[in-house]
């Protein structure tokens, strides 16, 4: 049953992830038919993010209440309805209100995934299933990315929009009829159930997150590296290789997306060096670090000089190194607190790599916008800049990862 259960959220988790990154593929068709330049642009991908962050506290506490399964059932009935939007719209507005909708309906899926995942899978399991499943929803990035390029030039990106509504209805009857909260359970909670839970028990829970301070730490090695990560891949990266290599939207598309085939790889073999070689999370968190600020220093230095093979390989490693911290992240800030508060913690630290990509999404777009334009494109001046500030953030991830506290053998003894 718990297989069942995986693959059914598995593949509710690749839509979570589509929605995450394909903005970045029909940004420059949008700035066409919807007039916009590269702030309002930048908006549309942040307002994603924005909600999706607010709404992890929630998450966590609907989960540890509520009960996953109810959770991600009525919000990903939201996210339809922001699909569905996002489909018919024909001005800047009515792409951000479907957009939002998006990101507040999808928020509700990895922290109550992550609670049920604690429930059905053993502790020595749950570092290598967070890994795998993480690597599954890398295939909505691959999805998002040159196959929405094709799709998008030839039936328009609002129709993709319009297909995906309904495909995410579908993955939503899904997950009511197949996923439970936890085994020899029917249901998790009732009414009743909620109405016991009371208002000081969440706020103790909430107390004891924030006064740990390693939880601070790792919060600020997921606000370094996925602003960095999500910032290039998730919005810039296409129009960064269509005006500045002058790439057509399919050819910039197939270079981002070998991202997608970093993180399948990445996430899983990160998660099972975490347990069978390093024996350690923070080794590889600071190992990970390093190679997130030496991938965008590295863009940053030959801004214009990289050869088609080189982007390749850099967009490789961003999924196989970046986001690779995601599996052992979670893992760690798991072991940092007990089972009952689990989907509270996990809520909390999920906060921070959507913050931080709403935030520098915002302002790669304005920096974009402030160096101008030539021949109707984004200068290679302003991409500079853009990726310079994207360096400093990545130098946070690096100091606040010596910081972290090493989790791996408090619940392995």
């Amino acid at each position: 049953m718990k297989w069942i259960i995986f693959i059914v959220l598995s593949f509710a988790y690749i839509l979570v992830f589509f929605h995450r990154f394909c903005a970045g593929v029909v940004a420059p068709d949008m700035m066409v038919e919807l007039k916009s330049g590269g702030t309002l642009i930048g908006l549309l991908g942040a307002l994603y993010f924005y909600p999706y962050a607010i709404m992890q506290i929630p998450a966590g506490v609907l989960s540890d209440t509520l009960g996953p399964r109810k959770t991600i059932t009525i919000f990903f009935l939201i996210s339809v309805i922001g699909s569905f939007v996002m489909g018919f719209s024909y001005n800047i507005w009515t792409a951000l209100i479907g957009r939002t909708l998006v990101g507040i309906g999808v928020s509700m899926l990895f922290v109550p995934s992550m609670k049920i995942f604690t429930k059905w899978f053993s502790v020595k399991e749950f570092a290598l299933i967070t890994g795998f499943f993480i690597a599954f929803g890398s295939i909505g990035t691959l999805f998002a990315t040159s196959p929405l390029a094709w799709l998008s030039s030839i039936i328009g990106w609002r129709n993709v929009f319009v297909i995906i509504s309904f495909v995410t209805l579908l993955i939503t009857i899904l997950v009511w009829i197949f996923v439970k909260d936890e085994p020899d359970k029917l249901e998790y909670h009732t009414k009743k159930d909620i109405l016991k839970v009371e208002i000081y028990q969440i706020l103790k829970s909430i107390k004891s997150i924030v006064k740990n301070q390693y939880f601070w730490f790792l919060a600020v090695s997921f606000f370094s590296v996925f602003g960095v990560f999500f910032t290039i891949t998730g919005l810039w990266g296409v129009p960064y290789l269509m005006h500045i290599y002058g790439l057509s939207k399919i050819k910039a598309g197939g270079i981002v997306s070998l991202f997608a085939f970093g993180m399948f790889i990445g996430n899983p073999l990160f998660g099972l060096l975490s347990e069978k070689v390093f024996k350690s999370r923070k080794k590889l968190i600071i190992l990970i670090s390093c190679f997130n600020l030496l991938i965008i220093f590295f863009l940053w230095l030959k801004i214009e000089q990289l050869s088609i093979v080189a982007l390749y390989v850099i967009f490789f490693c961003f999924g196989l190194f970046s986001n690779s911290i995601a599996s052992i992240g979670f893992t760690t800030n798991k072991e940092l607190f007990p089972v009952k508060i689990s989907g509270t913690a996990t809520g909390f630290i999920n906060l921070f790599p959507y913050l931080s990509a709403a935030i520098f999404q915002q302002i790669f777009g304005l920096v974009l916008e402030i160096n101008g334009k030539k021949d109707g494109v984004f200068t290679a001046t302003g991409y500079k800049a853009g990726f310079f500030i994207l360096l400093i953030l990545s130098l946070f991830g690096i100091i606040s990862s010596f910081f972290l506290k090493e989790t791996y053998g408090k619940q392995h003894n």
